[in-house]
């Protein structure tokens, strides 16, 4: 019996659409660039948050050494575990058994040894607000915030100028520490990063006198942020790089903009389309009217067609929003109102009066001004 078949993973440098022998800084422009595109909050289109995870994984595997070693060498079975073994890429890891020891015992199994790594800078957000033509037709705003940069002083290093740092004297360079304890399973081993070095085997013997060892310093960083024509209320800009510059040299993290559009006073928008309510007169409404209406440009004129009720719709074309992902524009929607008066005088009594007599707009007396020509100039 054949059971259901299996879905095949594409081709990670497929997914990230690089070549196979793309260097780390191409993988990691490529990585971001399409998580920019893809990311579920971004790209509403159906797929996107598999899309997005699929980018994740070619993205742990291609930027990981030894993993991409042993992808190139096995294909995908030589970084999920079971076609290589359990090991990742045979350099000494425990593929993703090392997440299970870090998850249940807060570091990598016995016997490994802890990689050291360069952390990145933390990930800034800033909320933008704008005005409504801003959004529409797109704009481009300076934006300033408290962020970390690099240490002049040091240029990231952490030590004074002229000085290295040392070899850990706790850890000897290991970047860990082990911790036996006795269980009622017997003796567990547990591997943490070391204390004093936090993990990076070196330590800073004199520190920047500046910084103080961290290599960053904090800083008012003032930034371009553009903001496309067409944007929506609560939608996000992904700036690279833009973020916290990471401690000791670590590269920058990434700053998102958090766009918030007020609103119209008149206009009501959804997706690309713009409302607006315009109330009428009964007489404009029944003879027809000619009559301004706001835009994003400012106003213009339109055309009220006799016999208009309640809830009959103008359509401006081409008068609503740009769209992000394609060419063009929306329309503008004008809903007619017609407006009864609350209150009304004894001439214009009087003239609703012989309306409601005659029955019919369309049956008018013979000679002088229509009945309704008349209600128009009472009523406007």
């Amino acid at each position: 019996m054949i059971g259901p078949a299996m879905a095949v993973k594409r081709d990670y440098y497929e997914v990230l659409g690089v070549q196979r022998d793309a260097d780390e800084g191409e993988i990691k422009r490529a990585f971001r660039r399409l998580a920019q595109q893809h990311h579920p909050d971004v790209d509403r289109n159906d797929g996107a948050e598999q899309r997005f995870k699929e980018l994740n994984e070619a993205y742990r595997v291609l930027s990981d050494r030894q993993r991409r070693s042993a992808y190139d060498m096995f294909g995908h079975a030589g970084v999920e575990g079971a076609a290589a073994g359990g090991f990742e890429g045979f350099g000494g890891g425990f593929g993703p058994f090392g997440d299970i020891f870090d998850a249940f015992f807060g570091g990598a199994p016995a016997g490994t040894r802890r990689r050291t790594r360069v952390v990145a800078g933390a990930d800034l957000r800033y909320d933008l607000t704008i005005e409504f033509a801003e959004a529409v037709f797109g704009v481009t705003k300076e934006i300033t915030f408290p962020t970390l940069v690099t240490c002049s002083r040091c240029e990231g290093v952490g030590g004074e100028p002229g000085t290295e740092p040392e070899t850990c004297p706790e850890c000897g360079g290991s970047g860990e520490k082990r911790r036996v304890a006795q269980t009622i399973l017997g003796q567990m081993v547990n591997i943490v990063a070391c204390p004093r070095c936090r993990g990076e085997g070196t330590v800073i013997t004199t520190p920047c006198g500046i910084c103080n060892g961290d290599g960053r310093t904090r800083e008012e960083r003032t930034v371009a942020v553009s903001i496309p024509a067409g944007i929506d209320d609560g939608q996000r800009i992904a700036l690279e790089g833009e973020g916290e510059s990471g401690p000791r040299g670590g590269p920058n993290g990434d700053l998102y903009v958090a766009v918030g559009v007020r609103e119209h006073p008149e206009l009501a928008r959804r997706g690309t389309e713009l409302y607006h309510e315009l109330p009428v007169t009964f007489p404009q409404a029944a003879l027809g009217a000619t009559v301004s209406v706001p835009t994003v440009e400012g106003s213009e004129e339109v055309e009220v067609p006799a016999g208009s009720q309640s809830g009959t719709e103008i359509r401006m074309r081409g008068k609503g929003v740009p769209r992000l992902r394609g060419a063009g524009r929306g329309d503008q929607h004008v809903i007619v109102r017609v407006v009864v008066p609350p209150k009304v005088g004894k001439r214009e009594r009087e003239l609703l009066e012989e309306l409601a007599e005659i029955g019919a707009p369309a049956v008018m007396p013979k000679g002088g001004p229509s009945l309704l020509d008349r209600l128009r100039d009472v009523f406007g």
